[in-house]
């Protein structure tokens, strides 16, 4: 929702003008009011966006007493709950407070153990100014990013990676791990790391502490594994579910809202939770959905069903048609290259679209978390029955499952055995091009042969789980690096990403459904929309993506990419650019994306702009600074 930014320091007073010039940076994200306040040697920032009515009371920097003082991006589920809870401790009535308001009174009653106290997709930094002590603490699941900087005595911090860069204290010097990470696995395998040497990242779950120069960090929470959930009647799943759901939805959704909706189950099962919340709610509301589709590149049919749900609901969808895009489009351009390394060939398609949705709206709902929170496995469920020798227990499942929905008829035998052929295929290799004296100075192909086979949990902590690869995939750091990719701070676009599936509340009875009848091929939510959707979207067939737009536009690309742009002076400390191939001569779709790691990051490295200021607040500043 918002921008907020700080800095602490042990004795010097803080710099007001550079406090200014940081929190003026954050208007991109936060362009309805910026505001700052200093003390001595403490600051704060904030830049508000406004995503419902009652978030025009908003005013932070906030305090209660002026003395504790909070700059947060939160949104907070369950205030009810809360307000309870806050008010059973003698507080007054707090049905008006805003969200940083409940949090400091959390804080207030509950000291650092607020966290255990709050719901929802936050990050805030609290001073105390009594105790001379800054408390920060980001969100259970990673929604929201925090990024900060412990240099001496000092500690900046923001949500923002770029807006941390401002500070004259805060290197360029690169973090030469993460990068070569970056190219090893295609992400960073370190959550607490950026890729710049003097900015850390604050993992999801975990608060920070500093005082008196001494920063500290600890985990305030893990996901527990709970035990099968047990009702009484079928009926009963499907019910718990949608009023889960319904809570899910309405906690995250203002009267103007759009959804980012496929024809698939996941996104349209949002969509219609969301047209009930706002229908019982009010007779007037703004309900839209958008759509990103191909007409001609792939054999895309997403217009055709995502047409069919919009339909259903009878809400607008806006069809974003991706055809026309060239690889690495404006890849130098302000909201186009990310503040970290990534392979995003068509980053532009993403900013347009974003640009698009944020003309009428600031709050977006996703679909994302149904394919975690929902994923079983049949064989290995089957195989454990028999293992313990419930034979007749395997049987009545195997006939439930094949005659639910008249499922015989869509086994997806074609898709099962493409997943089984790929798992005999490479799933990875080393790239032969990375700098020698890289590989030799952080012994990297022992670290890739390592974190490759390395188990992602440890399989004991999971053997009480209903399903254990759904406990696995919902805890992936996948996940929070894809919230922060929807971050305004990466996408340059003021728009909030609500992912009700994320609930907490929701998100543990999802992984405490037994894989059959619910999990397997996503029957809760097919039972969940029956008499909602058409039977040719509630039944559509698992499938494959239809193609991948970035292989098809390479196939078909006469450009040699690697004469375009010239190497950076910096490539050669991670990159044998010499032994790198042409991208549109590779014939191979995974060595395709494994070369073009290299190639993103001299991408990267090229760009050496990063701006001050938004376009629409002046345009970049003539002072820019480099990315090395």
């Amino acid at each position: 929702m918002s921008g907020i930014v700080g800095i602490v320091q042990q004795s010097a007073p803080i710099d007001r003008k550079l406090l200014e010039e940081m929190t003026d940076f954050l208007a991109f994200r936060g362009p309805d009011a910026q505001k700052t306040w200093c003390e001595g040697a403490v600051g704060f920032g904030h830049a508000l966006l406004c995503t419902a009515r009652e978030g025009r009371k908003e005013r932070q920097p906030a305090s209660l007493d002026g003395e504790v003082w909070i700059t947060a991006d939160a949104r907070l589920d369950a205030r009810t709950e809360l307000i309870a809870e806050l008010e059973a401790k003698g507080l007054p009535k707090l049905n008006g407070a805003t969200q940083a308001q409940l949090i400091l009174y959390a804080y207030q009653v509950w000291g650092d153990e607020c966290v255990a106290h709050l719901l929802g997709d936050f990050v805030f930094a609290v001073w105390d100014g009594r105790r001379r002590r800054l408390f920060c603490a980001r969100d259970h699941l990673g929604i929201k990013p925090f990024y900060y900087a412990h240099l001496g005595d000092l500690l900046a911090f923001s949500n923002s990676l770029n807006c941390l860069r401002l500070h004259p204290g805060v290197s360029d010097r690169l973090n030469d791990l993460t990068i070569a990470d970056f190219l090893l696995f295609e992400e960073n395998q370190d959550v607490t790391t950026t890729a710049f040497a003097d900015i850390g990242r604050l993992p999801p779950a975990h608060i920070l502490t500093w005082s008196e120069g001494a920063l500290r960090v600890a985990r305030y929470w893990t996901l527990p594994v709970d035990g099968p959930s047990h009702f009484g009647r079928a009926s009963e799943y499907v019910e718990h579910f949608r009023e889960l759901l319904r809570t899910a939805v309405a906690d995250r959704t203002p009267d103007s809202v759009g959804v980012m909706m496929s024809g698939g189950l996941d996104s349209t099962t949002v969509a219609a939770a969301a047209k009930g919340v706002l229908a019982a709610r009010a007779l007037s509301f703004d309900l839209q959905a958008y759509a990103v589709v191909y007409d001609r590149l792939i054999p895309d049919q997403e217009r055709h069903y995502t047409g069919l749900a919009a339909k259903a609901l009878s809400i607008p969808v806006h069809f974003m048609a991706l055809d026309r895009y060239e690889l690495f489009e404006r890849w130098d351009q302000w909201g186009v290259c990310s503040p970290e390394p990534a392979i995003s060939p068509l980053a532009a398609i993403s900013f347009d679209c974003l640009q698009a949705i944020s003309a009428n709206h600031r709050v977006v709902l996703t679909g994302f978390g149904g394919d975690p929170l929902l994923s079983t496995s049949l064989s290995a469920y089957f195989a454990k029955l028999l293992r313990q020798r419930k034979f007749g227990a395997a049987m009545a499942g195997l006939a439930r499952y094949l005659t639910t929905e008249g499922r015989l008829s869509r086994l997806y035998l074609r898709t099962r055995l493409r997943i089984l052929r790929s798992r005999f295929q490479r799933t990875g290799s080393y790239p032969p091009w990375l700098s020698r004296d890289l590989a030799s100075r952080l012994d990297l192909p022992h670290r890739w042969k390592q974190l490759s086979d390395a188990e992602s949990v440890d399989r004991a902590l999971l053997e009480d789980a209903p399903r254990p690869e759904a406990y696995e995939a919902t805890i992936s750091p996948f996940w929070p690096s894809l919230f922060e990719d929807y971050d305004p701070g990466v996408s340059c676009v003021p728009l909030d990403f609500r992912h009700p599936f994320f609930d907490l509340r929701l998100l543990r009875f999802l992984l405490s459904l037994p894989a059959l009848p619910w999990c397997a091929d996503k029957q809760l939510l097919r039972t969940a929309m029956r008499g909602v959707f058409p039977d040719e979207i509630r039944l559509r067939r698992k499938s494959p993506a239809a193609g991948d737009a970035v292989v098809e536009r390479m196939r078909r690309s006469r450009r040699c990419w690697k004469d375009l742009i010239a190497p950076s002076p910096q490539l050669a400390n991670y990159v044998d650019w010499s032994r790198v191939p042409e991208p549109s001569g590779e014939r191979d779709d995974e060595q395709l994306w494994v070369n073009l790691r290299a190639f993103s990051l001299n991408l990267w490295l090229n760009s050496s702009y990063l701006f001050r200021r938004t376009p629409e607040r002046g345009g970049p500043s003539s002072v820019l600074l480099s990315y090395i």
